[in-house]
């Protein structure tokens, strides 16, 4: 059992778990069991060069973003399962939190975090029912999101990045998951606003 399950290894995904991860130290997160689904194939950082964003030297490619952003998971946070080579098929509501069924194995979270792309070739059941045209993108690109209100879809269901109706912006996915990140733990740390900053 999941405390909070991630699905998907883009921008929005890796950077909700990577905020979630640095809570471990914090006494209402020391025990909670985290998870990422890191199958992400169709991300558009596959194909990204940056050259405008705060932080990151001109040049750097969004390959190497996610290459290097499972390896600092991994890293500083071992305690964040990272689950790969497996992509995701229906996701269950059940009486306390939901079933995953993934193409090789079925894993229970009592949160989940949906951080895939937007576009419409999503195939994961059990999402039918909050598919909307994007809020935000061209038209005749035929992006969707999934209706939510502040990264929410329901009790337990969230939704990062541009399926959450941002636009595709590497900023702004990252940033979202950091959002919905620091949301999970506020949530677990009894409604009392929260983030998590390193200090030097």
């Amino acid at each position: 059992m999941f405390d909070a399950l991630i699905i998907g290894g883009g921008a929005a995904g890796l950077s909700c778990a990577l905020v979630l991860g640095s809570a471990k130290e914090k006494p209402f997160a020391k025990d909670k069991h985290i998870g990422i689904i890191t199958h992400q194939k169709t991300s558009h950082l596959q194909t990204a060069l940056f050259n405008n964003v705060l932080g990151l030297n001109p040049g750097t490619t969004g390959a190497s973003i996610l290459e290097q952003g499972k390896k600092q998971l991994a890293a500083l946070y071992t305690h964040v399962a990272q689950i790969e080579k497996e992509k995701v098929k229906e996701i269950i509501t059940l009486n306390e939190g939901f079933q995953v069924l993934t193409n090789k194995n079925t894993y229970t979270s009592k949160i989940v975090v949906i951080a895939v792309g937007y576009t419409n070739l999503i195939t994961i059941k059990g999402l039918d029912a909050y598919i909307e045209p994007h809020p935000r993108a061209e038209t005749g690109k035929d992006r969707i999101w999934l209706k939510n209100i502040d990264h929410k879809i329901k009790e337990g269901l969230y939704v990062a990045g541009t399926l959450a109706g941002w636009r595709s912006q590497f900023a702004i996915a990252s940033g979202s998951g950091a959002h919905v990140a620091t949301d999970i733990l506020t949530l677990w740390n009894g409604g009392k606003h929260t983030k998590v900053h390193d200090k030097l």
